[in-house]
């Protein structure tokens, strides 16, 4: 064979599994259809949370809480914010991709076309063929669309080209309710424009807990963000500068004008052009590749990690499975996916984190729970920051008093899940929350503070948790 293994795509997945195989001296080879670096540094993880800290910067100078401080915010140049956010998604795609290439040592074949089996082992990409022992597919997924008439013709953002405008919209209409429609609706209501935001389903966040929904409806309302439920589209014109979607909600129909429309409906695995009947690699009714827990999929020889799985679409997901995958592609370890500590977090202000088992879940799973909900106002972080929108949620075993899961809503929370997935990961008690320390004037303190609510009315307590 050519290679030992040969990875097809380029993002977290791919360059944890080359980084891997390296280390174990294997001759690998990466391919590349397009930009080196998948979807997270490219169009996701990165140029979003710049352009949600820009948004949240210019919120701020007019919507702060503080007395006597006076601020204010003028206009929004999107151009200028976009080309800055470009500079930062060259250089940490140089730093954090293209540079290690040569570092660790492996080849990368990039912009000559699709990779496309030919055979079980081996992978065409234009005139070249290329033959390997093993085989990791790496290719992400893009923005579902969904098969609204008239949708293509009146035209759609998606998450990757509403980052690139460079002109604000006056109205949005978003499709979805879920991270990406809530991170880049709230984005785009602090820069200026009209949101909506449309969900077929009757309640926010239909998969977190209750409480998560309904914090974040009343962080949606302060912004000045619409939320439309329980609605179908049935189609999409375009009537000059405006999109109109016609809506039926309630046994009625209604017509929901917006001058863009961002569809942030789910997303769907990259493997239309793999060809993968031929290799006998087998996907499932989402155009997943199917995989087992070692992540080998139907052909032996070929493995598969990161969303092209349509697992959980988080970045550290996918660098995690690469490099598992590469060590059993490998070396044959066994090694299995463990994702039951896994956390979670939506960037909205204030953030949404989550890691373990929902209340609903745990029942279903056969635990005696028991559940603690502290408002965020509770905690004197939020207190003296003057935000107090949010809660903290630990779900416990009743018999053992063993933490099963934690939800937050509030400022920093994806910091603050960090010590809650430790205790999940590591089967730790409440009563280690409430023996341990947690800084005073810091939101963490709200995981402490929810532990001691269980027993107590920590309303009654003393500062620091005394």
């Amino acid at each position: 064979m050519d290679y030992d293994l040969a990875i097809i795509g380029s993002g977290a997945a791919a360059f944890a599994a080359a980084i891997t195989a390296r280390e174990h001296d294997a001759r690998v080879v990466m391919v590349e259809r397009g930009a080196v670096g998948g979807t997270c540094v490219n169009v996701g993880c990165v140029p979003s949370k710049t352009l949600l800290r820009a948004a949240e910067v210019h919120h701020t100078a007019a919507h702060h809480p503080f007395d006597g401080i006076e601020t204010g915010a003028t206009g929004v140049d999107l151009d200028a914010t976009i080309a800055q956010k470009n500079r930062l998604v060259d250089s940490l795609r140089r730093e954090k991709y293209t540079d290690l290439v040569d570092q660790y040592g492996w080849e990368l074949v990039a912009g000559q076309g699709d990779a496309r089996f030919l055979d079980d082992a081996t992978v065409a990409i234009g005139s070249r063929t290329i033959r390997a022992d093993r085989y990791l597919i790496a290719t992400g997924a893009r923005p579902a669309i969904p098969p609204i008439p008239g949708l293509q013709d009146a035209g759609y953002l998606t998450s990757t080209t509403a980052l690139e405008l460079t002109e604000l919209p006056r109205s949005l209409v978003v499709l979805g309710a879920g991270y990406v429609a809530l991170e880049l609706g709230q984005l785009f209501r602090r820069l200026g424009a009209e949101v909506t935001l449309v969900q077929r389903g009757p309640r926010l966040l239909p998969g977190m807990e209750p409480e998560i929904g309904e914090a974040v409806a009343t962080m949606l309302a302060r912004e000045g963000i619409d939320v439309i439920t329980g609605v179908h589209v049935q189609r999409a014109e375009r009537a000059g500068e405006m999109h109109r979607l016609h809506l039926r909600m309630d046994g009625e129909e209604r017509v929901l004008p917006g001058e863009q429309v961002l569809v942030a409906t789910g997303r769907t695995p990259n493997v239309a052009s793999l060809n993968l009947p031929v290799a006998g690699v087998d996907t499932n009714d989402r155009g997943a590749v199917v995989v087992d827990a070692h992540l080998r999929t139907t052909n032996p020889h070929v493995f598969a990690a990161g969303d092209v799985t349509l697992a959980p679409q988080y970045v550290y997901v996918a660098a995690y499975q690469g490099g598992l995958a590469a060590k059993n592609a490998l070396a044959n370890t066994g090694a299995t996916v463990d994702l039951t500590a896994l956390p979670g977090v939506i960037f909205t202000d204030p953030q949404i984190a989550t890691v373990g088992l929902t209340e609903d879940q745990a029942r279903a799973a056969g635990w005696d729970v028991k559940t603690s909900v502290l408002p965020v106002a509770s905690v004197p972080r939020a207190q003296v920051n003057h935000e107090t929108i949010g809660l903290v949620k630990l779900v416990a075993d009743t018999a053992t008093d063993r933490i099963l899961g934690a939800h937050v809503v509030a400022g920093n929370a994806g910091d603050v899940i960090g010590t809650a997935t430790l205790a999940v990961k590591h089967q730790l008690t409440v009563a280690a929350l409430t023996d341990g320390f947690m800084p005073y004037l810091t939101m963490s303190e709200g995981l402490k503070l929810a532990a001691l609510a269980f027993e107590r009315d920590v309303s009654k307590l003393s500062c620091c948790a005394a």
